[in-house]
């Protein structure tokens, strides 16, 4: 075939639309870490933080930053895998990469559970006849069908539930004001408690705190997706993931800030799991509690499904690259294309955890696999933009190393039951990685994330 015949594939190819601008990023961030993120899990940072959620929320947006910047950075070098372990895998060692799959999909299947768990004790303030069991399996049936019917939420319907959730979000800032000036207190302490409070301030608390509330970042690197829609993705990515962090952190700070002036720490919740409900109520009365309620329960269950049609997402592409049993894992529905098997198996998990654990318990197990995934995005950003690169600048030694140290601090600052329960699911992963692979001299893991089905 001549060249005047020949196809012009770079002309004719469709490409992605490259219309996304920095702003867009930073508004797509914060819509999935919603504005509410902090809300749900400030009950149990304030119990395990003695009182200094405030200051947790800060120090772990310290974390979150830099490993943010390596998130950014190893975006510019994956832009369309976009993956913890893909990083780690192709940087460091497949092996590594593999482990740090396995931590993400400890992360992905626990999320689902703490939204089972969390929106069924909310719906208990609701109809307290009807008990928690029933809750929990209503909840199960609900992200299960949904997501085995294929429904995916436009970016209108997140758009308009981020503005609703703000909404709710201003009117506290306004209830929460009114009733704190509207009391007697002790003066400046008063205001300066939430940070640091010299009667109850504990640092291995703080650091245990601090764990959990990594929880509210969870979900950032979600960013580095749109690379391939983005203007200018080798600036923009970077800057975006690491200004939603700020504005979420900011925010999560100030939400925080404002419940525990309401409710001074040790005064007791009724439950830890709904405490910001309890808050609200008293902010602004029980219509407000009702409100504060079903915009939390609507914000879990969006997270919920997300979430678990993620985790059916990765163990379809495990599946599919044969680290785990691909007949099951790997196999799609011919009608809905969706990774069927992989729905139910995930659904059934969370509902048997929802019985199994606790809301506590769930947020630091996943901050566990979370946390090992942020360390290992930190050391793949260090050894492709430090050691490997020909000048050896600080610039690109300083953030990775910061954020592997602090994340890792972190991590050994989990409780007990967490770290055990992790450690038994690691092990439990690594034993299978090295039984396929015969010592891991094999390849078991295809690093590149599955593409979208039609």
């Amino acid at each position: 075939m001549s060249s005047t015949t020949r196809p012009n594939t770079a002309s004719t190819e469709v490409r992605l639309r490259r219309a996304l601008t920095l702003w867009d990023l930073v508004l797509y961030g914060v819509i999935v870490l919603q504005p509410t993120a902090p809300m749900a899990v400030f009950g149990v940072i304030n119990a395990r933080g003695r009182g200094h959620v405030v200051t947790t929320i800060l120090i772990a947006l310290i974390a979150m930053l830099f490993t943010a910047i390596a998130y950014g950075r190893m975006a510019r070098a994956y832009p369309s895998a976009g993956s913890a372990f893909t990083y780690v895998g192709q940087e460091i060692n497949p092996a590594l990469g593999y482990i740090t799959g396995w931590s993400m999909v400890m992360d992905y299947m626990l999320n689902p559970i703490i939204c089972i768990i969390w929106c069924s004790k909310a719906a208990m303030n609701f109809a307290p006849g009807v008990p928690y069991p029933v809750w929990a399996i209503f909840f199960f049936l609900m992200f299960t069908g949904l997501n085995l019917r294929g429904i995916k939420t436009s970016a209108r319907i997140n758009a308009a539930l981020a503005t609703g959730m703000g909404l709710v979000v201003a009117i506290f800032f306004v209830a929460a004001a009114r009733y704190v000036f509207g009391h007697p207190h002790d003066g400046l302490a008063f205001f300066t408690r939430p940070f640091f409070d010299p009667a109850t301030f504990n640092l291995g608390a703080v650091l245990g705190g601090t764990s959990i509330a990594v929880l509210t970042y969870i979900g950032f690197d979600g960013i580095s997706t749109l690379s391939e829609e983005v203007e200018n993705p080798r600036r923009n990515i970077l800057l975006a993931t690491v200004l939603t962090c700020v504005c979420v952190g900011l925010l999560s700070a100030l939400e925080c800030y404002a419940a525990q002036l309401l409710w001074p720490f040790p005064e007791a919740f009724r439950d830890n799991d709904t405490a910001f409900v309890d808050v609200s109520g008293r902010a602004a009365g029980s219509w407000f509690f009702g409100v504060m309620n079903m915009t939390l329960i609507v914000a879990n269950f969006g997270s919920g499904m997300a979430a678990q049609l993620g985790a059916a997402r990765l163990l379809y592409g495990m599946g599919r690259s044969k680290a785990l049993p691909q007949s099951f894992f790997g196999a799609v529905d011919p009608k809905r294309h969706i990774p069927r098997n992989n729905v139910l198996f995930v659904g059934v998990i969370a509902l048997i955890g929802a019985f199994s654990i606790s809301y506590a318990l769930g947020a630091e197990m996943l901050n566990f696999g979370a946390l090992i995934a942020f360390m290992g995005v930190n050391a793949a950003c260090f050894v492709r933009y430090y050691l490997r690169a020909d000048e050896k600048k600080f610039v690109n030694l300083f953030p990775p190393v910061i954020g592997f140290l602090v994340c890792l601090l972190l991590w050994l600052n989990l409780s007990r039951p967490a770290q055990i329960a992790g450690a038994i699911w690691m092990i439990v992963g690594i034993a299978f990685g090295f039984w396929k692979t015969r010592g891991f001299r094999g390849a078991l893991i295809d690093f590149e994330l599955p593409p979208e089905e039609a």
